[in-house]
Order: structure tokens, then sequence, then C-alpha cells
């Protein structure tokens, strides 16, 4: 095995079955993690109390499990998005990031310490649920969530298709906390959604940053330039995330080639540098909004990032999430892995994603946040999942954008 140090970038809403919060993600071969320092060996209370476990404990313990609950409260302790896999988990993290995973549909992540939605997946048992960015998990199957780290979160909302998981969820204005029933599901994500509206804009939604999403988002424009659109709206809401790759390679239909898409800076000061690449299809010049709110994050944050930092593009809606960290996942001899937070993410202009979020150019409150879709609607999804669902009167949001697209086309 070649254990020289190699990154690929990856980054990440990690989808464990559902998605994570959306982070930034490496893939490193392992290596020198294996490496001994004098630093480490002072080990004594550890191995006292492994010793202490396997005399004096009531039931008999495996010593893998011992050292796996080590080391996932040794990296639990540090923040919430590093974490450890075991061989399982770590092959299904692999599995997820393909685009298909079992499970509820949402991206949760921690803020303030407590379980939270970033964002439902559109097309999935959480979205028609009705759960919505910004909602607090405070109970799993009426166990608390309090104390629980993501990973154990996850492995408890994770189960077999078919059945079903009681949730209990705190929302901002709404009086008390409410139980949402929610049937498990295998999640087909379909990531790129588009149509015109009206003669001059193309829309485009993109619900995460999936392997080969930019080769979608091609082929949407290439449909939709039968049309002769004038502008077009790339609409990022309630998208927690994905790969880089593909984050820097969509960044790359809409900036002319070589220019800083976004940097990470480790704990050493040492930055890493992403440019974009020339891509097959380009809109540099067309007229260009994209829609963003709270439940935009990672390498959404990214691409938004940077087409305000260069000026090409408007924003609209609300302020980001801010979660625009890197995690690099190590893998480890034995078949599993360590998910450590090393770097964060700045935008070309310098400004820091992690924490602070991205503000639009023109702030859009959105009322249909309090709206449930209609059984049409629903079944509509359901019968085209190619197609957005497209309501200018209640989504004052895609409302303001297709306005301020219009201004923009009309003044050249």
């Amino acid at each position: 095995m070649n254990f020289k140090k190699k990154l690929l970038p990856v980054l990440a809403a990690s989808a464990l079955l559902i998605f994570l919060a959306a982070s930034g993600i490496f893939i490193r071969e392992s290596g020198t993690a294996s490496a001994k320092s004098s630093r480490y060996e002072n080990l004594d209370s550890f191995t006292e109390v492994m010793y202490l476990i396997e005399r004096n404990y009531v039931e008999p313990v495996e010593n893998k499990t011992l050292v796996d609950g080590a080391i996932k409260g040794m990296l639990q302790g540090l923040d919430p998005h590093s974490t450890y896999f075991t061989e399982k988990e770590y092959k299904d993290f692999q599995v997820e990031t393909k685009g298909e995973f079992g499970g509820l549909g949402i991206t949760i992540g921690m803020r303030d310490n407590i379980l939270t939605v970033i964002a439902p997946i559109e097309d999935t048992p959480a979205f028609r649920a009705g759960l919505k960015s910004g909602d607090r998990i405070i109970k799993i199957e009426d166990n608390s969530t309090t104390g629980l780290s993501l990973e154990d979160a996850v492995n408890k909302l994770r189960g077999k298709p078919g059945t079903n998981i009681a949730i209990t969820i705190h929302r901002d204005n709404v009086p008390k906390p409410f139980d949402v029933t929610l049937t498990r599901a295998i999640i087909k994500v379909k990531a790129v959604k588009s149509d015109m509206i009206g003669k001059d804009v193309a829309y485009i939604r993109v619900t995460q940053f999936k392997e080969d999403v930019s080769g979608e988002i091609k082929a949407a424009i290439e449909q939709l330039r039968k049309n002769k659109y004038k502008g077009i709206i790339v609409d990022l809401r309630n998208n927690p995330g994905g790969l880089l790759t593909e984050a820097i390679n969509v960044s790359s239909i809409f900036l002319p080639s070589g220019k800083e898409v976004v940097y990470t800076k480790d704990r050493t000061g040492k930055d890493q540098h992403f440019k974009s690449s020339t891509f097959t299809l380009r809109e540099e010049k067309t007229p260009l909004v994209l829609l963003v709110n709270e439940g935009s994050a990672s390498a959404s944050e990214i691409l938004a990032g940077a087409i305000q930092d260069y000026k090409r593009g408007i924003l609209v809606g609300k302020k980001t999430y801010g979660k625009a960290s890197v995690q690099s996942i190590i893998p480890l001899r034995d078949g599993s892995a360590v998910k450590l937070t090393t770097a964060k993410y700045y935008t070309p202009k310098g400004r820091m994603i992690h924490d602070k979020g991205i503000e639009p150019d023109l702030a859009v409150e959105d009322v249909s946040d309090n709206v449930t879709l209609t059984q049409d609607e629903i079944d509509k999804l359901a019968a085209d999942i190619s197609k957005p669902v497209i309501d200018m009167q209640r989504d004052e949001q895609l409302k303001a954008a297709v306005e301020k697209l219009r201004e923009m086309i009309k003044n050249g």
C-alpha cells in the first residue's frame, strides 16, 4: 500500500443515509497516522482504564469496542465535524457521496450544541413531511438528543428502508414542540432540475453538489439554450453542499478560467488555492442571479462567495448557513477512517465563510417558509422529479430574483 500523503478534494455535506452538515472534505492516504512520537507515549491513564474495564466491568467487552469508543470520544471533543468511522461506516460514507442512500433525506448539523436541520432534500420523506431549515431535533424516538454527537444521531436516524421513526421538532415561532413520524427510504437524489420562467429566464435548481452535478447542469443549460433565454437563475436554497471538485467545476461554468474560486488555510497559515478550469460549456457573460438561504452551506457558499467577490452575479435571499471548514478523511490500516477538521475555507477576497456565512446582495425574507406543499404539488414532484415546483405567487425570493434578473437584462 502506498502511504505517501495524497489529498483528494471532496467537500461535503456528508450524507450518511441522511446528510450531515455540509463540510469540506479531503481524502488522504494513511501513513502519518501510524507515526510514533514521544509526546504520545504517556498513555498510562488510558491503559490503566482499559485494564480496569477488562478486569472489573460487569460484562465482557471486546478490546476493539473500547478502542473505537475512545477514538470517537477523543474526536468528538474537538468539534461537531471531526469524527471516527468504523469500517462499515466508512464504506457507507463512500457509497453515499454517489447520491443514492437510505434514510430520511435531511441534512443535519450541530448549532449551539443542538441537533439542527440544515436543509430537507427535495423529493425525500423529510421534504414531504414539511421539515424546514432551522428545525431543532430535540428527541429521537422519545429519547432526548441533548449530549448526542452528530455521528450517534445519524446512527439512530438511519435504518432499514420502509421502517418508521418518530422525531420531536422545536421550530421557531411555533409555541410547542411537535412530533413527526417519517418512513425511511432509499434516497435517489435528483441534484439538478430546470425549467423556463417566461420566455427569458432559465431557472436551474441545484439540490446538492454530488458527483458530476456540473455535467447535469451543463446538460440542463444546453437544453434550455433552445429557448434562447437572456438570463440565468441558479437556485442554491437548502443546498447543503457536497463535493469540492464539483463546486469548482460549476464555478468554472460562470467564471473565466484561471480565476481563484476558494482557498483554504490550515493551523500553520499554509494556503491551498483552487482555481476555475476550462470547462466545456461556459456562461461567463449571461446575467446571473443566485438564490441562497440559511440552508445553503459548504459548496453552495463557495460558489456564492466566488460569484459575489467577482461581481459576476447577484445573490438574492437570506444569509447562508456558515459551514465551510475542511475535514480530511484519513483511512486507517484496518479499514476504518478518521475525519479531522484541518482547515477553513476563504472566498477569493479573503472572507472566512465558516460561522459567518455569505450575506446576499438583495435580502428577501421567504414567506413560503410558513407554507406547506399541497397534495397536488407533492403529486407533481413524485410524477416528474426533473421539474422544479415554481410558484411565483408564494415564493417571494424567487419572485424578487426574477425581477432583479430582468432589470439586469434590461440594463445590459
